[in-house]
């Protein structure tokens, strides 16, 4: 069943969802708040873009032209009738295709940044869902980790920014692809349900062909307070309050 929900609270942004197959997350939106975008950035990627959370948001940050690639035609048609109702037609381009290759079709190079919210789980490592659909979005049956880091790389043009979001133990697996497809971690932030949790999430960007190190790790982002609210920076991130 479709509906129409907000995707944040100031302006308002519409976005087509399927409560019972395909909602977008937390997870996006963080991503792409976090996302570096250089002034003269161009063009964007979304790799794996769904119902297309993460293009909708970074239309509040850019002017860029920003593509997505999203496998499974029913959050792909949900993210074409977000970005129609949104009047972002001219900003937001989305391609119903597997992202493995995308590179040989839109060009080598061809993208200053590349952002990724991937599936976290290998096949068999975690309990799967009956649904193939949210079998495809949250275990690497489509597309593998090294598959989404490989295919950034191949869009990026020189000192091009990749960014994505994903599970903490799967850093050191994430820290090696990167360095083996020459994209060079910069910045490392945490992401924790509440202070006394234990992470579950992390935030890394990466800049391609950069000189090794000069890693950044930034200081935690937490979701929820004591009183199990939002807090200020997360409120601040869907747009809730004002910046200060």
């Amino acid at each position: 069943m479709e509906v129409i929900n907000e995707l944040l609270g100031r302006p308002l942004i519409k976005i087509y969802q399927d409560p019972e197959i395909f909602n977008f997350s937390l997870d996006s939106i963080l991503l792409a708040d976090f996302v570096t975008i250089p002034k003269k950035t161009k063009t964007i990627i979304d790799l794996g873009t769904g119902n297309a959370p993460i293009p909708l948001y970074l239309t509040l940050r850019t002017n860029a032209k920003i593509i997505g690639i999203e496998i499974q035609n029913y959050s792909f048609n949900l993210g074409l009738k977000s970005v129609k109702i949104n009047k972002k037609e001219e900003q937001i381009k989305l391609i119903n295709k597997d992202f493995k290759g995308i590179s040989k079709e839109l060009g080598l190079g061809m993208a200053e940044v590349v952002v990724a919210n991937p599936p976290f789980y290998k096949v068999g490592s975690f309990n799967q869902n009956p649904d193939v659909r949210k079998n495809i979005a949250r275990h690497e049956i489509m597309a593998t980790l090294e598959d989404v880091i490989k295919e950034a790389s191949l869009l990026l043009n020189t000192r091009g920014i990749f960014s994505m979001i994903h599970r903490p133990e799967r850093l050191n697996e994430i820290i090696l692809l990167l360095n083996k497809y020459k994209l060079e971690p910069k910045r490392l932030r945490f992401v924790y349900p509440k202070i006394d949790k234990s992470c579950n999430h992390i935030l890394i960007e990466a800049v391609k062909d950069a000189n090794v190190g000069s890693l950044k790790v930034l200081e935690p982002l937490y979701v929820y307070d004591k009183e199990n609210k939002w807090t200020k920076e997360i409120l601040k991130i869907y747009n809730f309050i004002e910046e200060e």
